[in-house]
């Protein structure tokens, strides 16, 4: 199954940085999107590290032996240690962290994801937009115990509190996890600098109407800053032809 890939990450309309990374292998391998925190320099530190990291591990040992979910939870723990690291010798950056969400294709028709933090992952297949990916956020652990719903997670003052993130030494779990694909499908990592802006019906109605992947890429962004574009906004998409 042959994929085509794109990616673009914009500062929105806020915010002086950009504090988002992103890596979209060449060769088609894998995908990551970073959204980073702590700062100017702390959060845009952090984000690239990640990524580096992420990026070195999966591409060092590609054709190792071991299954496809040890590979990506020891990329993300390589991450999260480097980051410690940084921290360790530079203290103006020691609160910095980032979420992170990557999609691999070692077997095309059977990729996996891994994700830390409210970054995401969604699949678009026909005219339903699915979110796979499950925010590690306090909202979203409200939202399942009924405690709030999805709109009041909105426009709730806690939305942006991570449960979880990259560059903690409590940081006890990354999730890890088989994906469902099939030709036609479109997979789209995402900073929530894009979900903050719009809702996922929005999201579907670009993926589904704008057939060439840097024309809906950038019209997801220009939509998310019509809508205010108040965070950083990073947009990888990755459709399986067939």
């Amino acid at each position: 199954m042959k994929l085509k890939f794109t990616g673009f990450s914009d500062p929105g309309l806020i915010r002086s940085s950009n504090q988002d990374a992103y890596y979209v292998d060449p060769e088609g391998r894998f995908f990551i999107v970073a959204d980073g925190m702590g700062g100017h320099a702390g959060g845009e530190e952090a984000s690239h590290i990640a990524t580096r990291e992420i990026q070195a591990h999966l591409g060092e040992n590609w054709h190792s032996p071991q299954p496809d979910a040890e590979l990506l939870e020891k990329a993300l723990w390589q991450a999260n240690e480097a980051i410690l690291r940084d921290q360790e010798s530079h203290p103006e950056r020691a609160d910095m962290g980032t979420t992170i969400v990557v999609v691999i294709f070692r077997n095309p028709e059977a990729p996996w994801c891994a994700h830390v933090g409210d970054s995401r992952l969604y699949r678009f297949r026909g005219s339903q937009l699915e979110q796979i990916t499950e925010d590690h956020t306090w909202v979203a652990r409200a939202i399942k115990v009924g405690d709030i719903t999805a709109d009041e997670a909105r426009i709730h003052p806690f939305r942006h509190v991570l449960s979880r993130c990259l560059g903690r030494e409590d940081l006890h779990q990354v999730d890890v996890q088989p994906l469902d694909v099939k030709g036609g499908d479109r997979l789209l990592l995402c900073s929530d600098g894009l979900t903050e802006e719009l809702v996922d019906h929005k999201i579907a109605e670009c993926l589904q109407n704008i057939p060439v992947l840097e024309k809906a890429s950038l019209s997801l962004i220009e939509a998310a800053k019509e809508q205010g574009g108040h965070d950083n906004i990073t947009v990888v998409i990755v459709e399986l032809e067939g």
